[in-house]
């Protein structure tokens, strides 16, 4: 079992823990008019559903390491969590200049290179596709109230 895969785990899971609660404090409207607090509070759940399940299956795996592969993997796996937050926290700060549609293709482009997809063709074209979606689900059809940026979409 590798300490930082489990360090890991317990970070996004307060990640979304905190997400929720803060979420709670804004609208959350309904599904057919959601306010601006029901996609994050969607957001934190999944992401403590996730971890959890993340979690479990470390515990449960119970798999020996050698402490050379442990080393290795410790350094991978906080490089990945540094870039990761980092992504998450420059994202943030530039969403209401970029707004929601160049916010979320960047983001997604971001994970999916720090999660080890290197072919741009693969993660150009999957990021966009993402975005758009994004776009037309939570600004088109639940009409969510996102920032436009200096795209104007």
């Amino acid at each position: 079992m590798n300490r930082d895969e489990i360090f890991g785990g317990i970070v996004i899971f307060l990640f979304g823990m905190v997400t929720a609660l803060l979420s709670l404090k804004m609208p959350i409207g309904t599904f057919r008019m959601a306010g601006t607090g029901l996609f994050p509070l969607c957001l934190g759940i999944l992401l403590m559903v996730l971890s959890g399940l993340f979690l479990s299956r470390i515990f449960f795996r119970g798999k020996k390491v050698t402490a050379k592969q442990d080393i290795v993997e410790t350094h991978g796996s906080i490089k990945q969590l540094t870039f990761f937050f980092g992504s998450m926290v420059l994202v943030t700060l530039f969403f209401n200049r970029l707004g929601y549609p160049f916010s979320s293709f960047l983001l997604m482009l971001a994970l999916l290179r720090i999660l080890g997809v290197k072919k741009w063709t693969v993660s150009l074209p999957l990021s966009f596709v993402t975005a758009t979606v994004c776009y037309f689900l939570f600004i088109q059809w639940l009409k969510i109230p996102l920032p436009k940026g200096w795209i104007g979409l």
